[in-house]
């Protein structure tokens, strides 16, 4: 689209704009909203960072966001993609380090450029002027649960109780950090980076910065994966030669992570276009997998040493990450997500060689589709045990290890030093060995 004639800095602008009101209408991933999109704005790629900082801030702090208007509005008004606009105003007035003057120029130039919003340039130049006015205000009255839609802080408090849930919330509202995990040496490569060692093995960067100039990122000695994202494959144990499916793989970190073992890496994901990423990952990174692009229930092969299956979850173990699936999410999605988890559990145990590994994982926060999924599986499967994790195994982390031996990190642990630098994702994982004959 050709917005060559524009005053600079409303490009980046629009495009946050536009990726909020397709999101929260179509209920879909925030980025793959903003790769659509970004294709037809034709950005430069530091306009696209700027739009997408500006996105994930509305969406990581809606809750607030929406208080602050609706206390200013005498009623909020009926068009959503006008209040997604002055959203995305208040979030850099209150969030971001952009100028007053900046966020509510830009708001007001898009809504004139807008057919049907043109009429509405003065409202919003008062409504954002004013919450710069009163910013203290507002960030001093904001509280944790605010930006935690309710449905999911009374799952929370009822599965970890209110103190631990509210921490959880807390967690949400700051900035996930960038993991790395290498191949090896981590302790030179934090060094030559600059990053923190996490006890885990991973390595915790301290600056943002643009990753392909790192040192090791063309060499292929590293790829970007939380922490916690980390932690499954390891708990496999993959071993050289070793025939290993890796269900649900893209974008492949866990791949990588197997293949670097020395095993014979089978990757399966439904979405040709994630399995292809997948492989320009693992070129860069010099590792072989072989890749297929089919439905893991439809997956016909001879039985695997080891499977590890990242199931389709509801993702709500990255909202630091990924703050627009607080928002795009329901109890609905959980529900067909865990009868999904079930049918895929049960295609991995008859992929399994007797005396077989399988590690089941999710990024979620719901017990639904960890804790109970593990127990149902075990119910339904008498010739599996469950391998519990130990603390050797996690940098004596013990805070992970659940009282049934399986994993669950929450977004609210792994509490560092440099406190900005603190967290993970959540994630559930349990390890299961088929008995043999």
């Amino acid at each position: 689209m050709d917005h060559s004639n524009e005053q600079a800095g409303l490009g980046p602008r629009r495009l946050a704009w536009m990726a909020v009101t397709e999101t929260m209408k179509r209920r879909v991933p925030l980025d793959d909203v903003m790769e659509e999109l970004a294709r037809a704005e034709n950005l430069s790629a530091r306009d696209e960072a700027l739009a997408r900082a500006i996105a994930i801030v509305t969406f990581r702090r809606l809750g607030t966001l929406g208080r602050a208007l609706s206390e200013r509005l005498n009623k909020p008004p009926k068009d959503e993609r006008l209040m997604h606009l002055l959203a995305i105003g208040a979030a850099q007035i209150l969030f971001l380090d952009v100028p007053d003057h900046a966020a509510v120029d830009s708001a007001v130039e898009l809504a004139q450029s807008d057919p049907k919003l043109h009429h509405a340039g003065g409202f919003i130049n008062a409504v954002l002027r004013r919450v710069a006015r009163e910013r203290d205000q507002i960030l001093a009255e904001s509280d944790p649960w605010l930006d935690t839609p309710t449905w999911l802080e009374e799952r929370w408090i009822a599965q970890y109780g209110e103190p631990l849930a509210t921490r959880i919330a807390e967690a949400h509202r700051s900035m996930a950090s960038v993991d790395l995990t290498v191949k090896s040496d981590p302790e030179a490569w934090a060094e030559r980076l600059g990053g923190i060692l996490l006890p885990t093995g991973s390595i915790r960067l301290k600056e943002r910065t643009a990753i392909r100039e790192l040192p090791g990122f063309e060499e292929g000695e590293w790829w970007v994966q939380d922490a916690a994202a980390a932690l499954p494959a390891r708990l496999l144990q993959a071993k050289p030669g070793e025939r290993i499916a890796d269900l649900c793989a893209a974008p492949g970190g866990k791949t990588a992570q197997l293949a670097a073992a020395g095993a014979d890496v089978l990757a399966v994901d439904r979405s040709a276009k994630r399995l292809q990423r997948l492989e320009e990952n693992l070129a860069r990174l010099h590792l072989k997998a072989e890749t297929r692009a089919l439905d893991a229930e439809k997956l016909e092969a001879p039985p695997f040493d080891a499977i590890l299956l990242d199931a389709p979850c509801s993702a709500t173990g990255t909202i630091r990450r990924h703050p627009d699936v607080a928002w795009t999410k329901s109890e609905e999605d959980i529900r067909k997500l865990s009868g999904l988890q079930a049918r895929l559990l049960d295609k991995a145990a008859s992929l399994l060689k007797p005396g077989g590994r399988l590690v089941y994982c999710t990024c979620s926060l719901e017990a639904e589709e960890g804790k109970l999924q593990a127990e149902s599986f075990l119910a339904r499967h008498p010739e599996f045990t469950r391998k519990p994790v130990t603390p050797d195994e996690i940098g004596g982390l013990v805070e992970f290890i659940t009282p049934q031996g399986d994993l669950r990190t929450l977004p609210s642990q792994l509490t560092l030093a440099e406190h900005d630098r603190s967290g993970l994702d959540g994630f559930f994982v349990a390890r299961f060995v088929h008995k043999g004959s």
